[in-house]
């Protein structure tokens, strides 16, 4: 007896996006740190097509120092240098330079005692959106809960977390699930941690 497995459309056969389509995308995530590099990520697929960013995951996550905020906020002249200089990573200076702008903004909420998960998940209230698209062409760009994150955002520091962005990371996040509602992987709970 064999089980029909369906996936939304833009898995595909890459292995890189099925495994990251049944085990990370849609399912919730509440740790400050991982939500601060699935940020990251977003910030710099911005222009670029996901499967970059996944083929490069691993390099990312070595050249910023496994995404350590308080590592990546001291980062100056001779690492952005570093990684400017590194093929393993998209060599955006701009997007470098934001990730550094953005380590410090992440140390801010944790300097006033702040949670960076509760500030994010608040715009969904806590919990995920559980969408119904029927297909891919149902699915936004953006909404107006990813708006109001990208303007916050901003007022507390980050770049790179523009509207669009910030839907993407949601979906990534688990706090809106747009798997399509034939999809095998809808409506998921957190991995136990």
């Amino acid at each position: 007896m064999s089980t029909n497995i369906v996936r939304c459309g833009w898995a595909g056969n890459d292995p890189l996006y099925v495994a990251y389509h049944d085990t990370e995308w849609g399912i919730p995530t509440y740790d400050d740190k991982v939500l601060f590099e699935r940020l990251m990520l977003e910030g710099f697929q911005a222009g670029l097509a996901w499967i970059t960013i996944l083929r490069k995951r691993e390099g990312f996550f070595r050249a910023f120092n496994g995404w350590d905020p308080e590592t990546i906020s001291a980062y100056g002249p001779k690492e952005i240098a570093r990684l400017m200089d590194n093929p393993g990573i998209i060599r955006n200076r701009l997007k470098v330079n934001g990730a550094v702008t953005n380590a410090r903004a992440f140390l801010a909420f944790e300097n006033a005692g702040e949670s960076f998960s509760d500030m994010l998940w608040s715009f969904v209230d806590g919990a995920p959106i559980v969408n119904q698209p029927a297909a891919l062409a149902d699915v936004p760009v953006s909404t107006p809960e990813a708006a109001a994150m990208s303007k916050e955002l901003k007022r507390r520091g980050f770049t790179f977390v523009g509207p669009t962005i910030c839907y993407a990371f949601m979906q990534s996040a688990g706090m809106v699930d747009d798997h399509i509602t034939d999809c095998s992987y809808k409506q998921r709970q957190p991995a136990a941690t």
